[in-house]
């Protein structure tokens, strides 16, 4: 009983070797029970986040664009190299639980003196064997594996973040890049009608039936109309180079899918805001670099402790090789040893407390990404609303606008208005127009943005194979 008093008693004077860990800091992270905003015509339950929710467009070139980023995309190249190099470390953590086992070989040959003076030659042939561990007795072996584990999990989880925004990016370049298409269209149909205008306008110059002002202002709004399309076949050509080089290509041409106006937005996904602690990638990798932190931590901590090992060494050696090979002089030996440190100046405190203060910063940056998570769903969510409420105000100001220029026309044909008139009501139209086709695109980015921020898609994972 007091041989195990003893024990009981100097283990705990070991374990108070340790270095002192400062604590946890108290979260101060409280989850909302629902989101402010809501699209309208989807309430909270419309639809799921889907896996691959860009399929969801239903656009196929969109979903081909997709998949060949996941697959040749730059940046997701460098984060899977990432994940292997963090795959090896935690391999390179888990065989720290082996024992090591070496060999050591030698054949010396030597010419000295005996007693006489006499020189003479000797040969030693040696071989041995060996073979140690180190006993985890505190278990800070554990702890590092537990880190190896916990990084090569954020590593994984960085790999899906940016296969998510990868997907997104491409999603809104596409988007973008169908939306330009459509206003060149919308433009140089425009441009076709200025055309006809301008000729009127001409003719009826020449033959004095209007002034020259409507003549010129007819012509004015031709070069108007006219200097829009090389800008946006700019747009087109730069958009096209950025999303070919998204998708792991070279700078091109890209295949085209569903026209804008037969693209629709996907229902706005449901979810409750602790959904997002399970589904956004970022968030999972701050987790798990807060969880590697807090066993970084334990294990600098216990640096101050004793390390127990053994060692075995066996092996034969002999003088002659014919010995050696038929009957070498065994030779072993067994070592338990006990070693810690008794001074050093501070220095396992001083990395402990670097170490603490290192899980702080992750533990707050955890909060942060988790706050950003919950404004980045809202303003999503936000955006989308507001910008269907604009596409009503602008579908109301577009067939005001066709109107006045009906009624513009008709007075002009029948000599009731001058052609300045009729300008001006087409200006209206195509200026309506072009709202109405940049907030078709931007309802679609916006529910890109959603996706994203609702971490869609990143738990399918198929950008890992």
């Amino acid at each position: 009983m007091m041989r195990r008093q003893m024990l009981v008693a100097g283990a705990l004077v070991l374990a108070g070797c340790a270095a002192k860990a400062p604590p946890q800091p108290a979260s101060s992270l409280q989850l909302p029970s629902g989101w402010r905003a809501q699209a309208e015509g989807a309430p909270a339950g419309a639809a799921q986040v889907e896996q691959l929710w860009w399929q969801a467009f239903g656009d196929p070139v969109l979903s081909e664009l997709v998949a060949t980023a996941l697959v040749h995309n730059g940046d997701l190249r460098v984060a899977r190299a990432r994940v292997q190099e963090f795959r090896a470390r935690l391999a390179q953590a888990n065989a720290n639980r082996s024992p090591t086992v070496g060999y050591d070989s030698s054949a010396t040959r030597t010419r000295t003196l005996d007693y006489t003076g006499a020189p003479y030659m000797t040969n030693v042939f040696q071989v041995e064997l060996q073979a140690s561990y180190e006993i985890d007795v505190w278990g800070r072996d554990d702890k590092l594996r537990e880190a190896a584990g916990e990084s090569y999990r954020a590593e994984q989880a960085s790999l899906d973040a940016a296969a998510l925004s990868i997907a997104a990016s491409v999603a809104t370049a596409y988007l973008n890049l169908r939306g330009l298409d459509a206003q060149l269209a919308l433009t140089q149909s425009t441009l076709q009608l200025r055309e006809q205008s301008r000729e009127l306008a001409r003719k009826q110059y020449e033959v004095g039936y209007s002034s020259q002002l409507e003549w010129l202002q007819a012509q004015s709004e031709y070069h108007a109309a006219a200097e829009q399309v090389p800008q946006l076949q700019r747009q087109i050509f730069e958009q096209e180079n950025a999303l070919a080089l998204l998708v792991g290509g070279n700078p091109g041409t890209v295949a085209r899918g569903r026209e804008l106006a037969s693209l629709t937005p996907p229902p706005v996904p449901a979810g409750l805001p602790s959904e997002l602690l399970r589904r956004r990638p970022d968030i999972a990798r701050a987790e798990h670099n807060l969880a590697a932190s807090n066993a970084s931590l334990a294990a600098t901590r216990d640096q101050l402790l004793p390390s127990f090992k053994l060692s075995a060494a066996g092996g034969g050696q002999t003088t002659t090789l014919h010995d050696f090979v038929h009957a070498p002089i065994a030779l072993w030996n067994l070592t338990a040893l006990v070693s810690g440190p008794l001074f050093d100046g501070g220095r396992v405190q001083a990395q402990t407390d670097a170490a603490g203060a290192q899980r702080e910063q992750l533990a707050y940056t955890y909060e942060n990404v988790v706050r950003n998570a919950f404004a980045e769903t809202e303003n999503s969510l936000g955006a989308i609303h507001r910008l269907q409420q604009q596409a009503v105000e602008n579908a109301a100001r577009r067939a005001t606008a066709a109107e006045t220029l009906r009624i513009a026309h008709n007075r002009y044909r029948n000599g009731y208005a001058s052609y300045l008139e009729e300008l001006d009501a087409q200006r209206t139209l195509y200026s309506a127009d072009v709202g109405l086709l940049q907030l078709k695109t931007r309802i679609l980015v916006a529910s890109v943005d959603l996706y994203r921020a609702m971490g869609g898609g990143w738990v399918a994972r198929p950008w890992r194979d």
